[in-house]
């Protein structure tokens, strides 16, 4: 009876270790919000460049400069849903009191949904990196041909990725969307 209970404390504490080594993501999640900070800085110098550039620049180049800023914005948002709902999946669970401000999704996006809303953000800036790169065409090489048939590809790739992503969730949750409890949208679980 004591041999079991002494193993019993061992799996007890091997299990609590085991929970309390999700805190070793943190720093990963912090370091994310701290890139925000990066991408930050170049869509400043990117705006500033348009900025400086908007009356003598063409209509091409102005387009340009904004698909630039769609990307940084996308790409800046993709790293907010991975931030949040990471740490809400693997770390630890956030306060969502209701007069809050934070974004209604916060707490709702399970990792199923996350795995969904990022491979959709990738498509979202592969998209847009594939119109850049089609706005830009000027004289068609067979190096530039080959190029682009690459990105069309890559994209392709993606959205095939994530529609087939989508169906394998749909599948496994029974061939219909789960709709958030009130638990759920309250933020507890």
């Amino acid at each position: 009876m004591a041999e079991k209970t002494f193993i019993k404390r061992i799996e007890i504490g091997a299990e609590n270790w085991l929970f309390a080594s999700r805190w070793l993501l943190a720093p990963f999640y912090f370091g994310l919000a701290l890139s925000l900070i990066i991408l930050l800085i170049k869509f400043m110098m990117e705006l500033s460049h348009l900025a400086v550039g908007a009356f003598t620049s063409t209509e091409s180049d102005v387009i340009l400069g904004l698909l630039t800023l769609v990307d940084l914005t996308l790409t800046g948002s993709l790293l907010i849903i991975v931030i949040f709902s990471g740490y809400e999946n693997f770390v630890s669970k956030m306060d969502h009191s209701p007069d809050d401000d934070r974004p209604a999704w916060m707490g709702t996006i399970d990792f199923s949904a996350l795995k969904l809303k990022m491979l959709s953000s990738i498509v979202a800036i592969s998209a847009v990196q594939l119109l850049r790169q089609f706005m830009s065409l000027g004289t068609v090489t067979p190096e530039r041909e080959k190029e682009l048939m690459w990105l069309v590809i890559i994209h392709v790739v993606f959205v095939v990725s994530s529609v087939l992503l989508a169906l394998s969730d749909r599948i496994a949750s029974g061939g219909h969307d789960e709709p958030a409890t009130d638990a759920k949208k309250s933020g507890g679980h």
